[in-house]
C-alpha cells in the first residue's frame, strides 16, 4: 500500500491538484478541512477540523496514522490579512504550530510541508533567492514569516522533519475568482458571451509579479515533501516578473469584444511592492524541479472555461 498523507485544508483552490497530483504518484490521500463535506472524490478518507482546535489536530494526526502531512490551510489574502491580522496570526501562525507539536508527538517521523508565501520578502531589485532578507509589509507575510521561525526551531530542537516553501503567486482553473488574473479572465469571459463592448475593472495594473500555474507548483509540493531537507526553505516560482498591464492585454486578446479598462482605487493594496520574481535554483539544484507551463497558456485556459460555464 502507498504511503498517506494527511492535507489540511484539502479544499481550497490548491488541495483538488494536489491531491490529484499525489494519487498519482501512488499516495493514499487523508483529507481535512473546516467543511463537512469534501468534494474530492480521489480522497480517501475526510474529517472536518479546525486547525486552531490543538486536541482536535492531535487527535487527528494519531488516529491517521500518516507519513506526511501538508498544511494549505490559512488566510491566503493580503487584503483579508489586512482586515482580520489577529484571525491571521491564529490560523496560519498557530494552526502551523498545532500541526507541528501533533506531528512530533507521533513515533513514526512524520515529516511536515508548511506553504509559505514570497510576501515574506523584502522589496529587492531582480529575482529573490532564499538567503535574502524576510522583512514582510503586510500581515499575511508577516505570519508566514513567523510560521518558518517555528518551523526551524522544531527542526533544530526536536529533529522534526519540517520543511517550508516560500511560494510566488500561482494561479488555475478553479481558482476564486475574488484574485486578480481568474477575476479579469470572468469579466473578459462575461463580455464575450454578452456580445458587446464591455468594461474589465482592476486594481494596480504597474506591479510585476510571479506567476506560476498551480499544476507546477503542487508537483514542487510533492517533491519538497519527499525530499526536502529538514528545516530548509525552497521557492517556489515560474523565475519570470511579469507585469500585470501586459497580463491583462493577454486576458484582452482572447476575447472578440472591445474592452475598456476601469481602475478602482479600491483595489489598490497599501504599500504594494513594484516587482516580485522568483530564484528557483535551489529547488531546481536539489530536487531537480523546474516550471513546465506557460502563465499565458494558463490563462487561455481559465478563460475559456469561464466562457463555457
Amino acid at each position: 500500500m502507498g504511503k498517506r498523507v494527511l492535507i489540511f485544508g484539502v479544499n481550497g483552490f490548491v488541495g483538488t491538484f494536489l491531491v490529484h497530483e499525489l494519487v498519482a504518484a501512488g499516495y493514499k490521500v487523508i483529507g481535512s478541512d473546516l467543511h463537512e463535506k469534501c468534494i474530492i472524490s480521489e480522497v480517501s478518507a475526510y474529517y472536518p477540523c479546525d486547525l486552531s482546535d490543538a486536541r482536535g489536530v492531535l487527535s487527528l494526526v494519531s488516529e491517521s496514522n500518516v507519513d506526511y502531512i501538508v498544511n494549505l490551510a490559512a488566510i491566503s489574502s493580503v487584503g483579508q490579512s489586512w482586515r482580520a491580522p489577529a484571525l491571521t496570526m491564529r490560523i496560519n501562525v498557530e494552526g502551523a504550530l498545532n500541526i507541528m507539536e501533533a506531528a512530533r508527538a507521533q513515533e513514526t517521523g512524520v515529516r511536515v510541508l508548511l506553504v509559505g508565501s514570497s510576501e515574506e520578502y523584502a522589496p529587492k531589485d531582480g529575482p529573490l533567492c532564499e538567503s535574502d532578507s524576510t522583512i514582510a509589509n503586510n500581515p499575511y507575510g508577516i505570519s508566514k514569516a513567523t510560521q518558518e521561525c517555528f518551523a526551524a526551531l522544531y527542526a533544530k530542537e526536536f529533529g522534526l522533519g519540517v520543511c517550508l516553501t516560500r511560494s510566488f503567486n500561482h494561479t488555475g482553473p478553479g481558482q476564486n475568482p475574488a484574485f486578480v488574473l481568474p477575476s479579469w479572465c470572468r469579466q473578459a469571459a462575461e463580455i464575450e458571451k454578452s456580445a458587446k463592448p464591455g468594461r474589465v475593472t482592476v486594481g494596480n495594473i504597474s506591479v510585476a509579479r510571479d506567476f506560476s500555474d498551480v499544476r507546477d507548483v503542487v508537483r514542487a509540493y510533492r517533491l519538497i515533501m519527499e525530499s526536502g531537507r529538514a528545516g530548509e526553505v525552497y521557492n517556489v516560482g515560474s523565475g519570470r516578473a511579469l507585469p500585470l498591464c501586459d497580463l491583462l492585454e493577454t486576458i484582452k486578446s482572447f476575447c472578440r469584444q472591445p474592452i475598456e479598462v476601469e481602475i478602482d482605487t479600491a483595489l489598490i493594496r497599501p504599500n504594494d511592492t513594484a516587482s516580485i520574481c522568483c530564484d528557483y535554483s535551489k529547488i531546481n539544484e536539489e530536487l531537480g524541479w523546474k516550471p513546465k507551463r506557460k502563465i499565458e497558456d494558463t490563462l487561455r485556459e481559465m478563460y475559456d472555461g469561464f466562457v463555457v460555464a
